[in-house]
C-alpha cells in the first residue's frame, strides 16, 4: 500500500514517530488520557496542516531581521575601516 504523502507533512518519518510518541506521551501525563496511534498521528497532522506553514514563516522572518542587522552592522565597520585622507 503506498501512503500519500500529505503537503504539510515535512517531517522525515524517524521523526514522525518520536513526535507521535510524545503526543501519546503528553496526553498521558498532562491530561491523564490514553489515545493511540491513529489519534496521536491525526492530531500531529492538525497542527502541521494548520500551523506549520505560518510557524515556518516567522521563522524565515525572524532570520531575515537577523541578518539585516548584521549586514548593517559589516556596513559600519566597513566605513570604520576607511582610511581619511
Amino acid at each position: 500500500m503506498t501512503k500519500i504523502k500529505k503537503q504539510w507533512d515535512i517531517i522525515p518519518k524517524e521523526n514522525r514517530k518520536h513526535y507521535i510518541e510524545k503526543i501519546i506521551t503528553f496526553f498521558a501525563e498532562q491530561k491523564d488520557e490514553e489515545i493511540g496511534m491513529i489519534a496521536a498521528e491525526e492530531f500531529l497532522d492538525f497542527f502541521l496542516e494548520n500551523f506549520a506553514q505560518n510557524i515556518y514563516n516567522k521563522g524565515l522572518e525572524d532570520a531575515k531581521l537577523t541578518l539585516k542587522k548584521r549586514f548593517e552592522d559589516f556596513d559600519l565597520d566597513i566605513d570604520l575601516l576607511k582610511q581619511n585622507n
